[in-house]
């Protein structure tokens, strides 16, 4: 089989201009021919890229419904945590507000101006009776050295009933 004659299939050559494939066939320029070729070029590459385009939609549309679905289980997690949070607000609401007339109350106290003083005061009575304290468990100590002393002796009575 012979060389197939018709156009050039395939990419162009640097080397040779872009011409009218009718011109010196004796057949007269049709004028948009040129355009019209170039315009079924670009159309047949942007087919041949179809596949691979399409591929990579298909691949993104798949992220997209992981990524759907991922957040359709957050939400639905979220719904149920925001369930149980509700459920434990109005089981510690009640208590929370009974609290309430109790720390006013307390809140009123602390306000006091006596209040301030209450570290002070506690500090000169544990300085004043800390002395006092050791003294008497010193002073237990010695009684309770005499008494186990006086114990351990025999009376005398005890001495002649045996």
């Amino acid at each position: 089989m012979g060389p197939r004659l018709g156009l050039r299939r395939g990419l162009r050559s640097r080397t040779v201009a872009d011409v009218d494939p009718f011109r010196g066939l004796g057949i007269p320029g049709i004028p948009g021919l040129g355009d019209l070729l170039s315009l079924l070029q670009k159309q047949t590459e942007a087919l041949a890229q179809l596949p691979r385009t399409l591929t990579d939609l298909n691949r993104t549309i798949g992220e997209l419904t992981a990524a759907t679905t991922l957040a359709r289980e957050t939400i639905e997690s979220t719904q149920r945590i925001t369930e149980r949070l509700e459920g434990l607000v109005e089981e510690l609401q009640e208590p929370v507000r009974a609290l309430k007339p109790g720390l006013e109350r307390v809140g009123k106290v602390l306000d006091d101006p006596a209040v301030d003083t209450v570290p002070e005061t506690l500090r000169r009575i544990h300085d004043d009776l800390m002395p006092l304290i050791s003294g008497l468990r010193a002073a237990q100590t010695r009684v309770g050295s005499v008494t186990d002393v006086l114990r351990r002796r025999p009376r005398s009575g005890d001495a002649q009933d045996s």
